[in-house]
């Protein structure tokens, strides 16, 4: 049984912050810019939220390779801290350090919120430090509200607006998983995907059928239909989700038939000299790069 290796130590050190090497110089008047003091700002309200990310150079002198949270590092330094939390490297490869962080998520930022106001940090002082407007500070605390957990599993990963989760809590928990799915599959996780799906929900799913179905321009015909074509759609990604790893292994397999058909010299000649059409599809099958063509 093979494990994963971690790109991490899994608890954050502390070390002394003149250990901390950047790794690249600063952009000029960096200092200056709104960015850098929403970051000061940020760290002196309430603390810092992310742990540097670092490598090991010299584990004698203690000394790290600072790979992400530049910006972080020289607020730190302004502020006078005198150590810094970081995340160290189990290896010295930085540059495969972007393939192994992931960026702060909609759920996770919700609960990073819901976190730090449960010790006492009001929304305005959020709103401050972060130089966010307090409606939607308020709209990211109050993110999954009427949200059901397997909805919210589904977006744990994912960055979105808060505007979506408007339009999920308009329909029942069953639904909810629904038109989350559709929005994945369809890898469109947007506001306009998210109404239209509402607009589209059968009566009986909504938790207000007659506000949410309620819009200009249109009729209870059109409704009507987009629930039919709706019922259908899902029904037909059913189907093909259960069959899609059965016709995946198929097409790899007449891929790779038809690759070594082609190879044939004999083959190749009789369809260029007799099927230029044929040939020119099959050799179209051959080059497909992905199984996506």
């Amino acid at each position: 049984m093979t494990t994963v290796e971690l790109g991490f130590l899994p608890k954050p050190m502390m070390v002394p912050i003149d250990n901390v090497l950047p790794s690249r110089k600063p952009p000029i008047r960096l200092l200056e810019t709104k960015k850098y003091r929403m970051v000061v700002t940020s760290i002196r309200e309430i603390g810092l939220i992310e742990p540097l990310a670092v490598s090991a150079v010299d584990r004698k002198t203690g000394q790290h390779v600072l790979l992400d949270g530049h910006i972080r590092l020289l607020a730190l330094k302004e502020l006078g801290n005198s150590e810094v939390p970081c995340l160290v490297a189990t290896d010295d490869e930085s540059y495969t350090y972007n393939n192994r962080i992931n960026r702060l998520s909609s759920v996770q930022e919700h609960f990073m919120m819901r976190r730090a106001i449960d010790r006492g940090i009001s929304p305005e002082r959020l709103s401050k430090a972060l130089c966010v407007d307090l409606v939607q500070i308020n709209r990211k605390v109050t993110l999954l509200n009427g949200i059901c957990p397997e909805a919210v599993e589904l977006l744990k990963d994912r960055r979105f607006s808060p505007e979506i989760t408007m339009s999920l809590r308009k329909m029942k928990p069953t639904r909810q998983v629904e038109a989350v799915e559709l929005m994945i599959s369809a890898n469109s996780i947007t506001v306009s995907y998210a109404r239209a799906l509402v607009m589209a929900t059968a009566a009986e799913m909504l938790v207000k059928a007659k506000a949410a179905h309620r819009g200009r321009g249109v009729s209870q015909e059109q409704v009507d239909r987009m629930e039919r074509e709706m019922s259908g759609l899902q029904d037909h990604y059913r189907m093909i989700e259960q069959t899609f790893g059965e016709d995946m292994l198929n097409l790899v397999l007449a891929k790779g038939y038809v690759s070594k058909l082609v190879d044939n010299k004999s083959v190749f000649r009789y369809l260029e000299r007799n099927h230029g059409a044929v040939l020119e599809q099959l050799m179209g099958l051959v080059n497909a790069t992905s199984a996506d063509v």
